[in-house]
């Protein structure tokens, strides 16, 4: 059976599958409170994984970006090698940072203006 540590509230809060300092409880491992600890704990564990994968997924991007910008300048690859789709999503990003960097430019020169 397992050993609980529980909060001031008596929740559950860790579990352990021996007793270590502060854990003497055991607890049934079917029993209704394991249950929704499991669930909570499995549910924030996914919510925290999705939340990290969605804040690396620009910086993917990039990555992908730059490693098509090197296998095209190193003649590995060719542009139109890539699946048309890709090779339009590429084209769009391309575009929007060369407008992005236009636009930053422009920002700065005026700034050296001022």
């Amino acid at each position: 059976m397992p050993y609980v540590i529980r909060d001031a509230e008596g929740k559950i809060v860790q579990v352990f599958e021996q007793p270590v300092t502060g854990a003497a409880e055991q607890i049934a491992p079917d029993s209704i409170e394991m249950a929704a600890f499991q669930q909570e704990h499995t549910a924030n564990t996914v919510e925290a994984l999705r939340r990290e994968l969605a804040i690396s997924d620009s910086g993917m991007a990039r990555l992908v970006e730059d490693l098509i910008d090197v296998l095209i300048g190193k003649g590995v690859i060719k542009f139109t090698d890539l699946p048309q789709a890709a090779g339009a999503k590429y084209l769009d990003r391309l575009s929007t940072r060369q407008r992005m960097h236009a636009v930053q430019s422009i920002i700065v020169d005026a700034g050296d203006i001022i």
